[in-house]
């Protein structure tokens, strides 16, 4: 049985030397390290949905196989609405498994946001077919599974697994929130997205919270 290997122990940075920014050269610079330690099915996670004032936290986790070519993928907050979509249907055309984890405001409001975002998490990558050998987590909370992993700081941005997550994520949720504003068309949830802008407290301050609200956020109530 392969040990698990900690990379940033001072012995395996030679292996795994660290990188802020995507490599030109290699676009998987972080993946290519990790298959390079001898792990083969590598996954990026990452949420979208920690701030909003309504609706789930949703996370994503995909695989990608090796020696693939892929553009136009870069960490969603970066992207359009339109270039997100694109990038969306990229991803499930060329990766190997994605799966998704949607956890409600109903336990957002009972267990805390981090528990939420880290059950979103779990719930992403324990639904992945096959199951991944190791993962790169956006920020710098671990996924509560017993698979090798690493945390990276800004990983949306540099960990090009973690930045197609970020977009299957963002995109989910977005139409989650689009179909909310079909039952609850007065909070602006199609263009809002769930998030605390001028006219959404607006709408919170005439008609209430509603049953996807979040109900421990300031702000709601």
């Amino acid at each position: 049985m392969r040990s698990l290997i900690t990379f940033t122990s001072a012995n395996n940075l030679s292996l795994f030397p660290k990188s802020n920014s995507p490599s030109e050269i290699d676009p998987f610079f972080h993946e290519s390290m990790a298959r390079k330690a001898g792990y083969g099915l590598i996954a990026g996670v990452d949420e979208a949905g920690r701030g909003p004032l309504a609706g789930p936290v949703v996370a994503a986790a995909v695989i990608f196989p090796e020696g693939i070519t892929l553009t136009g993928i870069k960490d969603s907050k970066k992207m359009t609405e339109k270039t997100r979509e694109k990038a969306f249907h990229i991803i499930n055309k060329k990766a190997i498994a994605i799966a998704i984890g949607v956890v409600s405001n109903r336990f957002i409001d009972k267990f805390n946001i981090l528990k939420a975002t880290l059950e979103a998490m779990k719930r992403a990558v324990l639904s992945l077919d096959p199951l991944p050998e190791y993962l790169f987590v956006d920020g710098i909370q671990t996924v509560p599974v017993s698979i090798p992993q690493r945390c990276v700081t800004k990983g949306d941005q540099i960990v090009l697994s973690i930045s197609a997550a970020s977009v299957i994520a963002k995109v989910y949720r977005d139409r989650i929130m689009r179909s909310y504003h079909d039952w609850l068309p007065e909070y602006g949830f199609f263009t809002n997205k769930g998030y605390g802008t001028a006219g959404h407290l607006a709408a919170l301050e005439q008609y209430g919270p509603s049953p996807i609200h979040r109900l421990t956020f300031r702000g709601v109530c």
